[in-house]
């Protein structure tokens, strides 16, 4: 009755010549293709440092009023533009402006390339069903896996460094990008496609003039949770070399320094606040304007 209590499973020389195998062979690939896809990641790896270096390089002042004006452009709300500058000034103040700066152009880049690559995806798995079905499970995957085992994978292939955690940051970040713009596009009212059909719009110009523009909303909601994402994940990719608000987190772990952690921990949740308020109040614009467009 062994088995009864004690659950059957792989032998141990079987599991363990398994285990052996797939990590000689992952190695095996990184050895193989690990300049490859360096290499392929490079203008990533450049597009991140000229933004990191605009940020901590150009003068607080300017940073604080182009922010702001980002903010007011975006939201039309004085009290948001308020609280956003209000609170920059005290990450400023508590001496933890660099760190802010390369966290936000970490946040910045990752949202970016979420972007980029998450909404194309999103229209394919709107305009077929069998896509949709394929890419599903992979979403599942990605959305429920512990953020810490992306990091193995990544340094593996890249090593410690910048480019490593923002891939990082972009795959835990990205599922909400893609899933609300598949659903944004598929809630498009079907009478109104009907009626740009009979007018003949070609499937580009439906999508383009019509589906896109009715979901927007629904596409910068997915932008909120991808930048709420992306912050989630900077304390974690502070671990494998990320520069920002993270690593005195996770120094203030290590040395059990409360209040460093609870400066920084504060200033991401500061950061955080101004995404998001900022890009709900966008959101809440466009579907008020898309209401008075299409009554």
């Amino acid at each position: 009755m062994d088995w009864f209590y004690s659950f059957p499973n792989m032998n141990d020389d079987t599991l363990r010549n398994l285990k052996k195998a797939m990590d000689e062979g992952f190695k095996a690939f990184t050895r193989q293709y690990g300049d490859v896809i360096e290499s392929f990641f490079q203008p990533l790896q450049y597009f991140l440092i000229q933004a990191e270096r605009f940020m901590t390089t150009t003068p607080w002042p300017v940073m604080i009023v182009l922010i702001g004006g980002i903010a007011w452009i975006a939201s039309r709300n004085w009290k948001i533009v308020g609280g956003t500058i209000l609170t920059l000034l005290l990450i400023g103040y508590f001496d933890m402006w660099s760190d802010a700066m390369k966290t936000i152009a970490m946040i910045f880049v990752g949202t970016v390339v979420s972007i980029v690559v998450g909404i194309p995806i999103g229209i394919v798995m709107a305009r077929s069903d069998g896509f949709q079905r394929m890419v599903n499970p992979i979403l599942d995957v990605m959305q429920t896996m512990p953020s810490f085992v992306y990091l193995i994978p990544v340094v593996m292939l890249l090593g410690i460094g910048k480019v490593p955690g923002l891939i990082a940051v972009v795959i835990y970040a990205i599922p909400p990008m893609i899933r609300l713009t598949n659903l944004g596009i598929r809630l498009v009212d079907k009478d109104v496609l009907e009626a740009a059909d009979a007018f003949g719009s070609s499937s580009w110009q439906r999508l383009r003039n019509v589906q896109i523009p009715l979901a927007l909303p629904t596409i910068m909601a997915g932008i909120n949770q991808t930048i709420m994402m992306a912050l989630a994940m900077v304390v974690i990719a502070s671990m494998i070399g990320v520069q920002g608000l993270g690593q005195p987190v996770l120094r203030s772990v290590n040395g059990q320094f409360f209040s460093l952690g609870l400066f920084n921990g504060l200033a991401i949740v500061g950061i955080a606040i101004i995404f998001d308020r900022v890009s709900q109040a966008y959101g809440k614009r466009l579907q008020k304007h898309q209401e008075v467009v299409h009554g």
